[in-house]
């Protein structure tokens, strides 16, 4: 076989090159990999041309992996307000946060520096399958007949098969570092504690994982790659906890929720010296960390010659759609773009566009901070049938406080719309979705749309977080036409609400 194939082959195996250099001195894109040599062509060392299947079609630069991550906040002239204690209603201090945080954790929640270094350590991890591809969307738009550019930021070949690990990696390594052996989590539909049980595993930590039961359920081959990475799992309401206990003899078959596996795995480590407590989402230095996605793509994007007109993104708890939208809200702050930024959020966990925007606690039991952020109560609990996760009652406090100030736009679209979606995406482009993106495959699906009446040719950008290999049983209820679309219940709502603190405004 010839080298300049073998090479090739090696290259796409370890996707950890940025890009192959051939023998005959060319480069072309490959993939997510850039290969010189004459446009369009791949010459091999026999003289025969292959045509390289490019990601993107013009002549990219390697982008690397961003040394830092950004804070969103030094940017903000109007800073979010402070979380409070769940007992005294008074701001957080940093002493409160210790029993839960590695000290580091807790000087990145409450920072107000624009930039902070991401360590080495951290670096070396990320390595293993950063940067992550920015891909155009070539028969997507074919299917759609529209004259929209559709671009999506690939986050799905981390090892866990999701953007967590992102985060889960930093955290652990503070973790370690500050001589924590043990850590507690909770998860719903499994991406996180894989990330976190994976992260782990790399730095030597015990981990243990309270995942929300319908997911539990529904979802198990999520729980063996936790194990597989030497996790322990509970299925959430557990009888291991006092609040698990309670929520169980209030409701014995109670399919849980993630305040509910928060409120479980916060009580484990605040009774434990030994054990610290990590968060996948909502935390402002979950957010931080998440920026390596956004970093990277403007430097892709600056590569290939364009700007987006509009960034669409999942939320559940908000830390995909933050990683990638907050670099490029800095640049919007600056004046150099002016992007339309969408948050997309399920019809059944409607927390932005049907949620208030009050103090709330992060967990069912009341233990966590009371955060100011757009919640729809801490009690509310997802209907189990509701197959596309981002099941969290609040938004992440950053994002609500963004929200508020005008520098986004919220929506929610149902289930069933979602799916449709993912099965064109599948279709066309190849990958399958997870569920949690599906959201915002569906409001890319009506931009470009729109772009097709209205004949503009808008570059679109979109947060694809995950694959959903391990999802199929929401896509199996999808095909065999057994999935519904939940009606929006506002007494629900109401009643959950009416559990939200009267906390006064200083």
């Amino acid at each position: 076989m010839p080298k300049d194939i073998i090479k090739l082959m090696e290259a796409v195996r370890f996707r950890s090159i940025p890009f192959l250099r051939l023998a005959n001195g060319g480069e072309q894109c490959f993939g997510s990999f850039l290969l010189k040599t004459r446009p369009g062509h791949l010459r091999l060392s026999n003289g025969g041309r292959a045509r390289a299947r490019a990601s993107l079609n013009a002549d990219l630069k390697a982008v690397g992996i961003p040394q830092q991550w950004y804070n969103l906040v030094a940017d903000l002239s109007v800073k979010p307000p402070p979380p409070l204690h769940p007992k005294t209603f008074e701001p957080v201090k940093p002493e409160d946060l210790s029993p839960l945080f590695p000290d580091e954790l807790i000087k990145q929640e409450a920072s107000t520096d624009k930039f902070i270094d991401i360590p080495e350590e951290v670096l070396d991890i990320y390595s293993l399958w950063r940067p992550t591809p920015l891909i155009r969307a070539k028969r997507l738009e074919k299917l759609l007949n529209t004259p929209a550019r559709i671009y999506y930021k690939y986050e799905g070949v981390s090892p866990a098969g999701s953007h967590k690990p992102n985060t889960a990696v930093p955290q652990a390594f503070y973790n370690a570092q500050q001589g924590i052996k043990n850590v507690v989590t909770e998860t719903g539909a499994g991406q996180w504690g894989c990330s976190l049980a994976f992260a782990c595993s790399l730095f030597g930590l015990d981990c243990e994982v309270w995942q929300v039961r319908a997911s539990y359920d529904q979802k198990p081959y999520r729980r063996l790659m936790m194990e597989t990475w030497g996790a322990k799992v509970h299925s959430s309401p557990s009888s291991i906890t006092e609040s698990g206990r309670k929520i169980l003899q209030m409701d014995p078959s109670s399919p849980g929720s993630l305040g509910i596996a928060i409120s479980e795995a916060v009580e484990v480590a605040a009774a434990n010296a030994d054990t610290k407590y990590c968060l996948g989402s909502v935390l402002n230095h979950v957010l931080l960390h998440q920026t390596v996605i956004g970093e990277e793509c403007i430097k892709q994007m600056e590569a290939i010659g364009e700007t987006p007109d509009v960034i669409i993104g999942c939320t559940g708890g908000g830390s995909n759609f933050a990683g990638l939208s907050f670099p490029f809200i800095r640049e919007k702050l600056n004046g150099k773009i002016n992007p339309v930024i969408k948050a997309v959020e399920p019809a059944a966990c409607p927390s932005l566009t049907k949620g208030v925007y009050a103090y709330d606690y992060g967990d069912t039991a009341g233990m966590t901070p009371l955060m100011k952020m757009h919640t729809l109560g801490h009690d509310f609990i997802p209907d189990p049938i509701h197959s596309g996760g981002l099941r969290y009652h609040g938004m992440a406090p950053l994002i609500s406080h963004v929200y508020e100030l005008g520098f986004m736009e919220a929506m929610a679209i149902p289930q069933i719309e979602c799916f449709q979606g993912a099965i064109q995406f599948a279709r066309s482009e190849g990958l399958i979705p997870a569920p949690e993106p599906t959201h915002a495959i569906a409001a890319t699906i009506r931009e470009a749309l729109h772009c097709k009446e209205t004949g503009e040719a808008k570059v679109i950008l979109m947060a694809m977080c995950g694959h959903g290999h391990f999802d199929l049983k929401s896509y199996e209820k999808f095909l065999q036409g057994k999935m519904v679309d939940l009606s929006f219940d506002e007494e629900k709502i109401r009643t959950s609400l009416a559990k939200v603190p009267q906390v006064r405004a200083s």
